[in-house]
């Protein structure tokens, strides 16, 4: 699969000159392409329709199971995101910084009904206040991708889940 979030390639075809030397400058003004996200982007291109079939499904499906997971937490809202590898979801949380902060340095769930438990798992988001050039705009919500495989994704629904009672209750 091609989870190569944040790699940014693109292509541009066009039979105007003009655009096409403006946009020219537009590349060589970038100091450093991505040579991995050029790399991948080849490959995706030389794979069969098949492959890249498979890996759209794959992707809507996580999506979907992710997205659905999140909505069933209570006081949490993801609307469903169209053509993106990530979310940004409303927690029940005044600051969300503050509780990214916190899942990081001072969560670490251990699932009592297991006999090893999961000793220092948490969960890593991305405050998405960060992401509005709005002041106070995404103080209650994060960003998530859903890169991973679903078995991944249904733990970390858990951890997300307990993570935010465990909080509330500080």
């Amino acid at each position: 699969r091609y989870s190569e979030c944040g790699t940014r390639i693109g292509m541009i075809v066009s039979h105007n000159a003009e655009a096409m030397k403006a946009i020219l400058k537009f590349c060589q003004a970038r100091l450093s392409p991505p040579l991995l996200g050029q790399i991948v982007a080849e490959a995706s291109i030389e794979g069969t329709e098949e492959y890249s079939k498979a890996c759209f499904d794959e992707y809507l499906a996580r999506r979907d199971f992710f997205i659905a997971g999140l909505n069933k937490i209570p006081g949490v809202y993801s609307p469903m995101p169209n053509g993106a590898f990530y979310t940004v979801a409303s927690l029940p949380v005044e600051n969300a910084e503050d509780f990214c902060s916190w899942c990081l340095t001072d969560l670490s769930y251990k699932d009592s009904g297991s006999p090893e438990g999961f000793s220092g798992e948490t969960v890593m988001m991305a405050p998405a206040a960060g992401f509005y050039s709005t002041p106070g705009l995404g103080k209650n919500q994060v960003r998530m991708a859903y890169v991973l495989k679903k078995e991944d994704l249904a733990r970390s629904l858990i951890v997300l889940e307990k993570a935010l009672e465990a909080y509330r209750a500080r």
